[in-house]
């Protein structure tokens, strides 16, 4: 009893999560909309969410099918910059010198401006789908990292002990106890890193003279200088934001159940 009783409230809990979510953008949509009028904002500089929305139904397809691109390169870039960090991170985390060596690298892909180095990027790889999940993957690795070998580290002292106390492998020690601590920095760095993810997503596949995806919809939408249609590029990808953030949460609340921040 008391477990289906939990389950309910868990679900109950989600769907307020997902509610608080829509709410929020309908809150937002209506400020936008209402700055827009009362300020008079030229339509150069920003469009009003009523002359966007029309735009995307207009062809919903087409935004579809572009937006669902963007979405696939940005998820498996992430996914990519996951598993890469998690192998280096492991290793980072059992050394003090390995770890301080590499921090001074990981904050200069942080703060180089990656944008000025994507043609390079698409010289180098071709046109298409490689330098997209390329940089979205390289954006992404810093923040993984850091989260995996600080989450790594915070594994309770008395936990390894008793692991240590029956011999248990250093193979069963990340797995059972310092893969699951480092849960809660992971899912931190992939809130960081969805943002930062769709954004290296959009303005590769702008430069990767490939006809897919939304970066290269904004792009063409400034050639032609269409602003309703460079709106609802951004908007889509906006959505694709949100939508992310709120699946890595019900994950998180799914995954973490145990951990003090989700009770």
């Amino acid at each position: 009893m008391t477990g289906r009783r939990d389950r309910l409230r868990g679900r109950i809990e989600s769907l307020r999560l997902v509610a608080a979510g829509v709410v929020g953008l309908a809150v937002f949509a209506l400020a936008w909309e209402a700055l827009v009028r009362i300020l008079d904002v030229r339509p150069f500089v920003l469009r009003a969410p009523s002359k966007i929305v029309p735009e995307i139904f207009d062809d919903p397809r087409f935004f579809l099918d572009h937006t669902l691109t963007t979405g696939r390169h940005a998820l498996v870039g992430i996914l990519i910059a996951l598993v890469c960090a998690l192998v280096i991170g492991a290793v980072l985390a059992t050394s003090r010198f390995l770890e301080h060596a590499s921090q001074p690298v990981l904050t200069l892909i942080l703060v180089t401006p990656w944008v000025a180095y994507i043609n390079s990027v698409v010289i180098w790889l071709d046109s298409g789908t490689p330098p997209v999940l390329f940089m979205v993957a390289f954006v992404s690795f810093p923040a993984f990292t850091f989260g995996t070998v600080a989450g790594l580290r915070s594994a309770d002292p008395s936990a390894r002990e008793l692991l240590a106390s029956v011999e248990a492998s250093r193979l069963e020690v990340l797995w059972r106890l310092r893969l699951p601590s480092a849960l809660p920095s992971l899912f931190t760095a992939a809130r960081f890193n969805i943002g930062l993810g769709l954004a290296a997503a959009y303005f590769t596949e702008g430069a990767a003279l490939s006809p897919a995806g939304l970066g290269w919809v904004g792009r063409r939408a400034i050639a032609f200088n269409n602003g309703d249609l460079l709106w609802a590029a951004i908007l889509c990808t906006a959505v694709l934001g949100v939508i992310g953030l709120t699946l890595v949460t019900l994950l998180e609340r799914l995954l973490l159940g145990w951990h003090v921040s989700q009770r």
